[in-house]
């Protein structure tokens, strides 16, 4: 019975994974039996029956139908500036959009991860074409819309178009998701102002680019659209449901070595010195030896990082492992590598820690979707996580840089010990993600930002 049993938990937590989508925009870290998780719909339509009516509702989206829509990323990777691309790829082609793909920077080698989304694409009906030659040129004189997504996807237009970009520059419109201000450069965003308009995913980050756009080069930015993103409807769908997320829990758990009861830290976002994984590490150590000097009585707590490349070590993340063993915290922090299955993870940890540096995150989508799954969040005071956390109810948030590393240990510690606070703000952030952080509320922004830019290119091409 116990064997049995054993099974069919390890056949719910495949079909489970098989389910998920390329929906994150974040990268995280995954063992080995996840890696071969692909699509998959039979886990949705056996768990969550859709009403007719929710079936034959209007999407805002709808008016895209037929529309011919180049989307040109500066790269296919992991990270989430390609992935969200990926999603409003397959947004527009749910409606019957023509959509056409283009990546200008690949690698020289065959790359899985490459054929993998380019693939992904190619099934939902993306097509998927060179970043150069006269293709690319006519697909972008026929498109209705263009959009480039990221400031480094600048470097596309002189250098395919050359002549043709003024013809092109008024159906632009520019998706910005960078926070760092290398990125303000001439030779990439020259051409910003003359679009038509601009895409950023929060306030904090529109602010930063108006201001430094005109402090920096002496030019003013386009119209501007601040679109906060919104989780998909297969996330939520896994979020939702409790035998999913138990199954999740405790296989992901088993994995790490981690208790059901024990008590876990999560933090996911690729492994960089900008994402703050050293100062969480930091706070981590400094929370359990405050823990062990007021003798407070909590369960045992881990850590693990998600988002690490176990492929190529880098100096920074060599520098993470080795603090670990300084500290003797082996057996209390783990390091998972990179994958595009992000639920088994959140499912597993009680807390997520958001400690994205310097100016924080552009959005910080991983946010939303641990408050999809009733977690209180761990956040910097900073970028657009000050638009998702509301201090004090759905998280609590310290400052960026090492002056944040004893307030996040005061916060972990708060979180350890007060377990009515932690479900409480769980159950808040929940509540914000159903108010103002789905799909459907993505797609309505969305919808009237790509109106506008629409009529802008219409009115521009009768003068």
């Amino acid at each position: 019975m116990v064997k049995a049993s054993t099974m069919q938990r390890k056949r719910w937590a495949l079909m489970v994974l098989l389910f998920l989508s390329v929906s994150t925009v974040c990268v995280i870290l995954v063992r080995s039996s996840f890696e071969s998780c692909s699509i998959s719909s039979q886990f949705v339509e056996e768990k969550n029956g859709e009403s007719s009516a929710a079936k034959f509702q209007s999407n805002p989206l709808d008016f895209m139908k037929s529309k011919l829509v180049l989307l040109v990323s500066h790269e296919l990777s992991l990270s989430g500036g390609p992935l969200l691309l990926m999603e409003l790829a397959f947004l527009l082609r749910g409606v019957g959009a023509d959509v056409v793909w283009i990546t200008n920077q690949k690698p020289l080698e065959d790359d899985e991860v490459v054929y993998s989304l380019e693939h992904k694409m190619l099934d939902r009906g993306v097509q998927v074409i060179s970043a150069k030659g006269q293709k690319a040129v006519d697909t972008s004189l026929k498109a209705d819309l263009i959009v480039l997504n990221t400031a480094v996807a600048g470097k596309w237009l002189d250098a395919v178009l050359k002549e043709n970009v003024v013809k092109v520059l008024p159906k632009i419109l520019w998706w910005i998701h960078e926070m760092r201000g290398h990125y303000f450069n001439a030779d990439l965003v020259k051409h910003l102002p003359f679009v038509a308009g601009a895409m950023i995913d929060s306030h904090a980050t529109a602010g930063y680019w108006k201001n430094r756009t005109q402090a920096r080069l002496g030019i003013k930015m386009p119209k501007t659209y601040v679109v906060h993103l919104g989780n998909s409807k297969e996330l939520m769908e896994v979020a939702e449901d409790s035998v999913a997320k138990r199954v999740l829990r405790e296989h992901v758990r088993e994995s790490l070595g981690v208790r059901n009861e024990d008590l876990l830290f999560g933090i996911i976002n690729s492994v960089s010195r900008g994402k703050g994984q050293d100062l969480f590490l930091r706070a981590f150590h400094e929370s359990l030896e405050r823990i062990k000097e007021k003798k407070l009585q909590v369960p045992t707590m881990h850590a693990v990082v998600v988002g690490s490349d176990m492929s190529k070590q880098t100096k920074f993340e060599t520098e993470l492992r080795n603090f670990v063993r300084e500290k003797k915290l082996e057996n209390f922090v783990h390091f998972v590598n990179k994958t595009l299955t992000v639920a088994p993870y959140i499912a597993a940890i009680d807390v997520l820690v958001q400690n994205s540096q310097a100016r924080g995150e552009c959005f910080g989508r991983i946010t939303i979707e641990a408050m999809a799954f009733k977690l209180p969040v761990l956040g910097t005071a900073a970028g657009g996580t000050m638009e998702i956390v509301v201090n004090g109810t759905t998280g609590l948030l310290h400052s960026a840089g090492k002056e944040g590393v004893i307030p996040l240990a005061k916060n972990i510690v708060k979180l350890a010990t007060q377990v009515e606070l932690r479900l409480r703000m769980g159950k808040n952030g929940y509540e914000r993600v159903k108010e103002m952080f789905l799909e459907h509320h993505m797609s309505h922004r969305i919808a009237s930002v790509l109106k506008e830019v629409l009529q802008h290119a219409k009115a521009r091409a009768l003068r």
